[in-house]
């Protein structure tokens, strides 16, 4: 009986781990360049039912053997192991603001390969994102809305000095008549970057990470005045959070009833007449 606590107990821990991803992704929904989470769900490792048992040997002094006779499997719970984004492009939408730029990727060398922007956080370290609503600070940078500098193909902040400047679809940076190439990394791997704080990402221990100019079979395009959406699809969304929500009901209803029978079974089987 306290087994079926624990199945029960670990699933609804893990119904609300994902529920808790869902709602973080229709929270962001409207962010651009967001990438949705998804959860990976495990089972425990089964365990095997057995039956003892004596197998009787064909000889007249009834001499017999241990014998254990298998019956079958029993699930031992789930667990949300881990929650991964998903990599792919967001619809576009154009804002008309000069200081918008979104990444478009039209093909990879690799399947699970992902292009992002460049940019330096507080820390002074070079960090990802797809969210290209930047702007410009009171010095001339271009930066992110939340204040890192984008950076250029060589790794130094990208300096327009005003509002007045270009991005080509390749995307070069036209100031003043100067061009400026901003940074663009490919990974061929984006399951390997680690989301953090601010729309940024970071480069795993095992990720590679590569200039997504002049690669081969690489091809994308950066739109100026124009935002990537993110790609939370809000209606399917809602409909697996509510049907996560009734998984997480039915598991509690489940641990009520194991909790009803072993009180009965406290109260009421162990009574003395």
């Amino acid at each position: 009986m306290l087994r079926g606590f624990y199945n029960s107990a670990s699933a609804m821990v893990a119904n609300q781990r994902y529920q808790e991803t869902l709602t973080n992704n229709i929270s962001n929904a409207n962010t651009p360049g967001y990438k949705q989470d998804q959860g990976v769900k495990r089972a425990f490792p089964e365990m095997l039912i057995k039956e003892s048992g004596r197998l009787q040997l064909p000889v007249k002094s009834g001499l017999s053997l241990p014998q254990d006779r298998g019956i079958g499997s029993m699930h031992t719970g789930m667990y949300l192991q881990e929650t991964v984004p998903s990599f792919t492009q967001g619809r576009l939408r154009e804002t008309g603001t000069a200081t918008d730029v979104a990444l478009l990727q039209k093909g990879a060398p690799d399947e699970t390969g992902f292009t992002f922007f460049n940019v330096r956080n507080e820390d002074g370290e070079t960090r990802y994102t797809r969210n290209g609503n930047f702007t410009v600070d009171g010095e001339g940078f271009l930066t992110t809305n939340k204040g890192n500098y984008v950076l250029n193909a060589e790794g130094n902040p990208v300096q327009t000095g005003g509002m007045e400047f270009t991005v080509r679809n390749d995307g070069t940076v036209e100031i003043d008549g100067e061009e400026e190439p901003l940074g663009i990394t490919y990974t061929p791997d984006a399951s390997q970057f680690i989301k953090e704080g601010g729309d940024l990402f970071r480069a795993g221990e095992d990720a590679v990470t590569e200039e997504a100019r002049g690669k081969e079979d690489m091809e994308f395009e950066v739109r100026q005045g124009m935002l990537e959406r993110s790609n939370v699809d809000a209606q399917a969304t809602m409909t697996e959070m509510m049907s996560n929500y009734r998984s997480f009901e039915l598991n509690q209803r489940v641990l009520r009833a194991y909790d009803q029978n072993l009180q009965s079974a406290v109260t009421e089987i162990g009574r003395v007449q």
